[in-house]
């Protein structure tokens, strides 16, 4: 015991900068490969090439916005979870292994009820955290793979389910009231239809006044009388509120009906809704090989 607190108190902060310069790795990984070599950097820098940890790392800093959302619920329907997994190319979204590790994600996430990335990753699965298990995986499969983010639904008062649209698109929805296949189909409406809302009460004022500014603006623009403008906007607010909203959308199995009277026919409340899509908000890096070339020519 107090050889191992010797080893430890040995490793300075120089030494794992240096090492994370080196590998690329995290500073608890780098610290680790250190007290495991009482501080021998050379040989930390030799093991952690052979775990695929530095590897790994140096991939870490590569876009990945091709991945796959996963979706899972308890059998009871009480619970779901929704998780996006990235990587770099469609290639590797189907790659058997890829998708293995994004199975134990999922399933980890329910079972434990995480509500964020980094306690899901800090989850053993036989033997193994799963942060373990990505810097593996990457080293395996030469691409970055990162876990973006995860979201836990739990409804002790009505029902849970789930849509999954392909690899692309996962949905999860918490509904009080209604049926199965009700759920089902709200679950597939935010798919296919995307509402930022419930309702016109969550719409945020700020959110709601840009856009009332942004309509009189343009309504001003035609010359017509104020009072013609002010009933302009009012309808293309009322307009904007249902496009934006899920219970003001047309449901998407039956444009005559609203979601709202689709809700009311089931005597049925939405509490809760969330739709992740594979790399949405992630910015790609396109390749101009065109612009490449000129600016080569240029000698920039």
């Amino acid at each position: 015991m107090l050889l191992n607190e010797e080893k430890k108190m040995s490793i300075t902060a120089s030494m794992v900068k240096e090492l994370r310069e080196i590998t690329g790795a995290g500073m608890m990984e780098c610290k680790k490969a250190l007290v495991e070599t009482d501080g021998n950097i050379e040989v930390a820098i030799e093991n952690m090439r052979k775990s695929g940890a530095a590897k790994a790392a140096k991939k870490s800093g590569r876009v990945a916005a091709d991945g796959i959302i996963k979706v899972a619920a308890s059998d009871d329907s009480k619970t779901a979870v929704l998780v996006e997994i990235n990587c770099e190319t469609d290639f590797v979204a189907k790659d058997e292994n890829f998708l293995a590790f994004t199975d134990s994600v999922v399933e980890s996430a329910l079972a434990h009820k995480t509500v964020d990335v980094e306690s899901l990753m800090a989850v053993d699965v036989n033997g193994k955290s799963l942060e373990q298990s990505r810097t593996d995986l990457v080293a395996k499969i030469g691409e970055n793979v990162q876990v973006r983010r995860v979201h836990l639904i739990e409804n002790a008062d009505g029902q849970v389910g789930f849509y999954s649209h392909g690899k692309n698109i996962g949905v999860v929805v918490s509904v009080t009231g209604g049926d199965e296949d009700l759920i089902k189909d709200l679950a597939m409406h935010v798919a296919a239809a995307n509402p930022e809302y419930i309702s016109e009460n969550q719409v945020p004022a700020a959110q709601l006044e840009k856009e009332k500014e942004i309509l009189i603006a343009q309504a001003q623009d035609s010359g017509k009388p104020a009072e013609i403008i002010e009933k302009m906007v009012g309808g293309r607010i009322r307009k904007y509120l249902a496009e934006i909203t899920l219970v003001g959308q047309p449901f998407v199995k039956d444009p005559d009906v609203t979601v709202e009277k689709l809700l009311g026919a089931k005597n049925a409340d939405v509490v809760e809704f969330v739709r992740f899509e594979v790399g949405e908000g992630i910015e790609k890096k396109v390749d101009n090989f065109v612009e490449e070339v000129m600016a080569q020519a240029r000698g920039n």
